[in-house]
């Protein structure tokens, strides 16, 4: 980083324009439909980049792409309907974006499903679809996107992990394995890549307030009153606050951040005290 430019950064954050270098930046978010994914696509239209959506669900991504429209009307909108563990589509929509904005500078791998059984009843299936989704999902789109970014010579990745991913749980046998290969695959392509001018990061949230949620509450299948007692700071975390953690680790600000596992979990991985 030269003088010129660290002092360029420097200048925004002291302005208050701390993301403004995301500007114009395309950003591949999977899983943008809703919840976490649809956060980020607004904290990133919001900072004036451009966004390529990908989700499994056509019905859910398009009615977030006209919401993200309606708040941010100059928005650069291109969206791929498709599994991350569909090699051939993911490969196929990486390939569609680049072509269409001219490249991909971010990634934003957050698609992922829960997976919560008793491990004497997980069965094979459910094992296995938590593994294809959560870690073979998350690779695909990596090695996707991180091949275009090796011939650019820049790009960051961000993975979406779990605190179940660095603590452990009873009854998320899949779950937690699956979110624990996302952060030393996280690892493993920031040494690797790093060279290549890529960092690789991963943000590993803890119980954050979506709809999912709101609906395992009001179907009695998450105690909210305990999640809260349990989480030190007193409440549950909200989608926006993921979303600011991932520009920041996209942004210039993180430039020397590359192989890290950020925890955001209200301080709930600390506190061992059941």
């Amino acid at each position: 980083m030269t003088d010129t430019v660290k002092a360029e950064m420097l200048g925004r954050l002291a302005q208050g324009k701390s993301f403004e270098d995301l500007a114009s930046k395309v950003v591949f978010i999977t899983g943008a439909g809703n919840g976490i994914g649809l956060a980020m696509a607004r904290a990133f239209a919001a900072c004036k980049a451009r966004l390529a959506l990908l989700d499994i669900d056509p019905i859910g991504l398009q009615a977030a792409v006209e919401s993200l429209r309606a708040e941010f009307p100059d928005v650069e909108i291109r969206t791929w309907a498709a599994a991350v563990n569909d090699e051939t589509a993911v490969n196929d929509a990486v390939s569609a974006a680049h072509a269409a904005f001219g490249g991909i500078d971010i990634l934003l791998n957050n698609a992922g499903i829960s997976m919560n059984r008793p491990t004497l009843e997980l069965t094979g299936e459910d094992w296995r679809r938590a593994m294809d989704v959560n870690v073979n999902g998350v690779f695909y789109c990596a090695q996707a996107a991180g091949r275009y970014m090796a011939e650019q010579g820049r790009g960051v990745i961000v993975n979406m992990s779990s605190m179940y991913g660095t603590v452990a749980a009873p009854e998320r046998a899949a779950y937690c394995t699956s979110k624990a290969a996302v952060a030393m695959l996280t690892k493993v392509l920031a040494i690797e890549w790093g060279k290549l001018g890529i960092r690789v990061n991963a943000i590993a949230p803890g119980y954050v307030r979506t709809a999912l949620v709101d609906e395992l509450v009001n179907t009695g299948r998450m105690d909210l009153d305990a999640l809260t007692r349990r989480t030190p700071i007193g409440r549950l975390g909200e989608p926006h606050e993921i979303a600011t953690l991932a520009l920041f680790l996209a942004s210039e600000h993180a430039s020397f951040i590359n192989g890290h596992v950020a925890v955001a979990d209200g301080g709930w991985s600390a506190y061992s005290y059941i």
